[in-house]
């Protein structure tokens, strides 16, 4: 680990302003990724600005309706909060599979936005990666790829999102507010995260110096017939091969509002409008699954020994669907059991 400076800010504009007082500074929550990338050498900020005193750990009702999401809120205390379980079961059923209880204690909902790839490639400081060392190669294409990304991906990075919790939060449309040099913005949560492209070591939107405030969710959180199945390799702690936030409104056995989103296949969570708008106005069947899972899984490339994932990820929006349907959210142990490398 490389020697650092450290502030606690006291206030959000006192946080911003160390931030551009300091070249190579970072924002320090709960630290859950940072830190691990820092012990490996991976990341290297010279100044750490600790957030622990802001007052940024709410969760309240907005007037619109919706519920506001405090940025250092941490993950257990969101997932168990009254008002997220009841209104917004998806979320709090998406972070709930995610990490352990220990890391859901200490990380923040702002941190879950930001976290950086677990492509092995890019923890191994021995190997090429364009995430880590731009215009370096990805070692990832043409090697050990099975975790890797099969949608949105580029010749420079074919890495993916780890967050569960992001699945969701694209599933619902929440919008991600940030206040930084330039003041105070918002970011429709579709437009945060970035796909590779010739840039992959950007992996979102934010300005230089922008902090994340909070997450606002819609009034809607499709609280009656939603899933989210997360396929791993094993049954707890695990990343995911796939995930799938599955969230319907039905009138009938008619689809009238549906969201789909997909987790642990792109450098972002995966939405296809068009795949959400072959389920409208259709039956809730399996054939209307079928060919919403395959408009979804349509550009999908594989690169060898993660191919495999685009069939799993086809059968696992049309499983999604179904539970979502059905009111049966998605089993704990959603253990992938494969004899493959």
């Amino acid at each position: 680990m490389n020697s650092f400076t450290f502030t606690q800010a006291p206030g959000v504009a006192a946080a911003v302003r160390e931030h551009a007082a300091h070249e190579g500074a970072a924002y320090l929550g709960g630290g859950t990724n940072l830190v691990d990338l820092m012990k490996e050498n991976v990341a290297r900020p010279a100044h750490l600005i600790g957030l622990k005193h802001l007052p940024l750990a709410a969760i309240e009702s907005t007037p619109d309706g919706g519920l506001r999401l405090g940025a250092l809120a941490t993950n257990a205390d969101t997932a168990y909060h009254p008002e997220v379980e009841k209104r917004y079961p998806l979320l709090a059923q998406a972070i709930l599979a995610g990490a352990s209880p220990q890391l859901r204690n200490m990380a923040t909902n702002g941190g879950n936005l930001l976290q950086r790839t677990r492509c092995y490639y890019f923890y191994d400081l021995a190997t090429p990666c364009n995430k880590r060392e731009p215009g370096s190669g990805c070692s990832a294409i043409g090697g050990y790829n099975r975790v890797c990304g099969i949608l949105g991906t580029s010749e420079s990075c074919i890495a993916t999102h780890p967050s569960d919790m992001c699945v969701a939060l694209a599933a619902l449309e929440a919008v991600v507010r940030v206040s930084g040099p330039n003041g105070e913005r918002t970011i429709e949560f579709a437009d945060f995260h970035r796909l590779p492209g010739d840039t992959p070591e950007r992996d979102n939107n934010l300005q230089k110096g922008e902090l994340i405030t909070a997450l606002d969710l819609p009034a809607n959180g499709f609280s009656q017939r939603f899933s989210y199945l997360k396929l791993r390799d094993r049954s707890s702690y695990a990343f995911a091969l796939v995930s799938v936030a599955a969230a319907l409104e039905l009138d009938g056995n008619t689809i009238t509002a549906a969201r789909l989103a997909l987790g642990g296949v792109a450098h972002k969570p995966w939405r296809d409008p068009e795949a959400e708008a072959l389920l409208i106005g259709q039956p809730a069947t399996a054939d209307t699954f079928g060919r919403a899972a395959a408009r979804a899984l349509a550009g999908a490339r594989g690169y060898g020994p993660n191919t495999f994932k685009i069939e799993l990820a086809r059968r696992a929006v049309v499983r999604a669907l179904r539970q979502a349907t059905e009111m049966t959210p998605a089993p704990d142990d959603n253990a992938f059991q494969n004899s493959n490398p």
